[in-house]
């Protein structure tokens, strides 16, 4: 099952790209015996203007046609570590062959393009610059790859 982080904003060079680029490369690593990945960046340039609904015209062209879309948003379910990476399994071992995270701009996702969401998860009820959520979300699809792998990373 390909992963797509599909999201307003470019990283530049520093430590978010570090980080990112770290987390990819481990969740690549991890994921690969587990059919999960590879894991795919697709960014989208909120220059562009328009706003939310600007962005989430060109959100809407990242997103691979098919994709299993989960949107984050601080009203969406909070879940465990473990109960994410049981969801991304349930989600493979359903059949689906791409899931796509979307990331909004500074102002969130448009409220349009948040309906077509299969699901909505939250980091928690503080609002995250979306540079440090796409990093928190890398981090979290790794630990879930190696809860799935049943590798010592995640401890509870």
């Amino acid at each position: 099952m390909r992963l797509h982080v599909c999201a307003v904003g470019r990283v530049r060079p520093g430590p978010e790209r570090a980080l990112l680029d770290d987390y990819f490369k481990r969740f690549e690593r991890t994921g690969r015996a587990l059919s999960l990945g590879p894991l795919g960046e697709h960014e989208v340039d909120e220059r562009k203007g328009g706003g939310m609904t600007g962005e989430a015209t060109l959100l809407e062209r990242a997103i691979p046609d098919g994709a299993l879309r989960v949107m984050l948003d601080e009203r969406g379910a909070l879940l465990s570590s473990p109960k994410l990476a049981r969801r991304l399994a349930d989600w493979r071992d359903d059949g689906a062959s791409d899931v796509a995270f979307v990331i909004g701009g500074a102002d969130g996702i448009d409220p349009a393009l948040r309906a077509t969401a299969r699901f909505t998860l939250s980091f928690g009820p503080m609002v995250w610059p979306h540079m440090l959520a796409r990093v928190m979300l890398a981090e979290q699809l790794y630990r879930a790859a190696t809860i799935l792998a049943g590798t010592p990373y995640h401890r509870e």
